[in-house]
C-alpha cells in the first residue's frame, strides 16, 4: 500500500529525494516513527498547514488568471467588439470594461452604481454591457426588453432602459415593460413587438455561447482588458485594479 502526504505538505514542496516519499520502501517502524514525526511536526507548527494551504491557493489563483487570460485573447473579438452589445462611457478610452449582466441578480444591482461612478469619474473607460439572463423568465423578458429597446431605439434609450431595469422593483411582463417603456418616453408598441424577434433572440444565444466558451456561470462577470473579474468588486477595489491595468 501507498501511503501519500497531506496534500498540504505537497503544497510547501519539500526538498526531499523521491525515494523519501514511498513510503513503502521504509520497514513498519520507519513508518510508524515517519508518521508520528510529521503528526508531531504539524500539531507543534500548526501555522504550516495555514501556510501550505495559502500556498496552495495561490497556485490555483494564478493557473486560473492564467486561463482567463487565454480565453480573453482567443474570443477578443466576441467580447470587446461582436457588433451588438451597447458600448458607453468613452468610445476613444484606453481601457475597455466588459460586464455580463443578470437584471434580476442582487449583486449586478449593487454593482450598477458603482460601476457608472466608476466609468464616470475616471473619463477614460470604454464600457460594454453583454445581457445574459440567467435567473429565470422575468430576467429573460427584461434582457430581451433592454436589447429590443437598443435596436428600434438606439443606444441613449437603452441606456434609460437598462438604468431603469437595474432597480427595478415591480413584476416584470409585457404590460410592464411597455407601461416602462412609455413612462421613459419611448414607443413602448414597438420595442414589445421587436422582443420576440429572431434579432433579440440571436444576440441573447451568441452571449450565452460567449459566457460558456469564457467560463461564466453567474453574474455580474467583468472583463477588463485581458483579465477576468468574476463576481462583484466594490468601487475602490475596481479602481485599484484598473490603476494596476494601466501600469502594466
Amino acid at each position: 500500500m501507498t501511503i501519500r502526504l497531506p496534500a498540504a505538505l505537497l503544497a510547501l514542496g519539500l526538498a526531499l529525494p523521491a525515494h523519501a516519499l514511498d513510503l513503502t520502501e521504509m520497514t513498519d517502524a520507519e513508518r510508524d516513527a515517519f508518521r508520528a514525526e510529521v503528526r508531531a511536526y504539524l500539531m507543534d507548527n500548526p501555522e504550516v498547514l495555514m501556510e501550505a494551504i495559502g500556498v496552495l491557493e495561490q497556485r490555483q489563483a494564478d493557473a486560473q488568471a492564467a486561463n482567463d487570460t487565454t480565453l480573453v485573447q482567443v474570443n477578443a473579438d466576441d467580447i470587446f467588439r461582436d457588433g451588438h452589445s451597447w458600448v458607453g462611457g468613452n468610445p476613444d478610452g484606453d481601457l475597455t470594461l466588459v460586464e455580463f449582466i443578470d437584471y434580476r441578480c442582487g449583486y449586478c444591482r449593487k454593482a450598477h452604481a458603482e460601476v457608472s461612478e466608476l466609468i464616470e469619474s475616471d473619463g477614460n473607460i470604454r464600457f460594454i454591457v453583454k445581457e445574459f439572463p440567467i435567473l429565470g423568465p422575468e430576467s429573460a423578458l427584461a434582457s430581451r426588453f433592454a436589447i429590443a429597446t437598443l435596436q428600434v431605439a438606439g443606444d441613449d434609450a437603452y441606456r434609460q432602459v437598462h438604468d431603469t431595469l437595474i432597480t427595478y422593483r415591480g413584476k416584470i411582463n409585457e404590460a410592464s415593460l411597455a407601461r416602462l417603456a412609455g413612462d421613459l418616453g419611448l414607443d413602448g408598441d414597438a420595442i414589445v413587438a421587436r422582443m420576440d424577434s429572431a434579432e433579440v433572440a440571436q444576440v441573447i444565444e451568441e452571449n450565452h455561447a460567449l459566457a460558456q466558451r469564457m467560463q461564466i456561470t453567474g453574474t455580474p462577470t467583468f472583463i477588463l482588458d485581458d483579465q477576468m473579474l468574476r463576481g462583484y468588486v466594490p468601487l475602490a477595489g475596481m479602481r485599484e485594479i484598473v490603476t494596476a491595468t494601466r501600469a502594466e
